[in-house]
């Protein structure tokens, strides 16, 4: 979690500097999700992550210096810098690409599922979203599939209360996020998005379950961003300032929370020199790299046939 924080709050230094030039959407103060889900995950599962993924790809293995690079769009980016912070890629990871589009990572991991099942592979597929998503047609009819046919999929909603820049209050009637999976017959629960502890006991269960054969399952988990929708400014989203919840948030700092409870069982000694130290190695290795040339411009754009030599 705290990589996480350390390597969002570099970002947020790039993005105010001027040196990140691509629309960078932070995940500080969400790191327990990504955090406690993906320890419970094997390599070979996949994760499908949105605009604001770089902790997914983090918790699940991703690169450091991969990511950096690809957010300032040089060669040895994850992506070959073609995509930016919302384009990262890691098969080896199980990371096939997050999607900035909204909504558009849950029929990809409902996709990976079926074809888990129907390969009989020992998968599982986890599609990571914010409750803005849950407003997108095609979500449920992803749903309804996974139910339908019993798919290793796990759908989390990270509700952050926004969708850029509008509260839930101001497009949808009742707070019961928790309940979307319940009209499609998918066990449905509400988590504590900033307590790791509870999202790896949810989440652990969700995929033992989905692992055995008994399908899908959803979990919203409550949590709250501390930059805006996108770039390094503090809650303000797109230049509209938010209700002021962020104070009542800081409280509740993922990071922090697991700092008191290890120090209440004995771990006094919080250093994070090692972390900070791989930082500037993987940020100085990202500014060294050469950006891609003019002649991959069309590279991943048409089908290449390949030559015989």
């Amino acid at each position: 979690m705290l990589r996480i924080r350390r390597a969002e709050e570099a970002v947020a230094q790039m993005v105010e500097a001027g040196e990140a030039l691509c629309p960078c959407h932070l995940y500080i103060g969400q790191e327990a999700i990504a955090t406690g889900v993906c320890a419970s995950l094997r390599p070979l599962d996949t994760v499908w992550g949105g605009h604001r993924s770089h902790g997914h790809y983090l918790a699940k293995g991703g690169s450091l210096e991969a990511m950096f690079a690809e957010i300032l769009g040089k060669s040895t980016g994850c992506s070959g810098g073609r995509g930016g912070s919302m384009h990262l890629v890691a098969p080896e990871q199980g990371i096939l690409g997050t999607v900035p589009i909204v909504a558009g990572t849950v029929p990809l991991a409902a996709g990976a599922a079926m074809a888990y099942k129907m390969r009989r592979d020992p998968h599982v597929a986890v599609a990571f979203f914010g409750d803005g998503t849950l407003e997108e047609g095609h979500v449920h009819e992803a749903m309804n599939l996974a139910a339908l046919y019993r798919l290793p999929v796990i759908f989390i909603c990270e509700n952050n209360l926004y969708s850029s820049h509008l509260h839930w209050t101001e497009r949808r009637v009742a707070d019961n996020l928790d309940r979307a999976g319940d009209f499609h017959s998918i066990p449905s629960a509400r988590v504590d998005g900033n307590d790791v502890e509870a999202v790896f006991h949810a989440s652990s269960t969700a995929i033992d379950r989905a692992r055995s054969g008994q399908g899908p399952s959803f979990l919203e988990c409550r949590t709250f961003r501390w930059r805006g929708h996108v770039g390094a400014s503090t809650d303000i989203d797109v230049g509209v300032q938010r209700r002021g919840e962020l104070t009542e948030w800081l409280a509740k700092d993922p990071v922090a929370r697991v700092e008191a409870r290890l120090r209440a069982l004995g771990l006094h000694e919080f250093d994070d020199l090692e972390i900070q130290s791989e930082i500037e190695t993987a940020l100085a290795r990202a500014r060294a790299a050469p950006l891609p040339s003019a002649g991959r411009l069309l590279h991943h754009v048409f089908a290449e046939a390949s030559c015989a030599s």
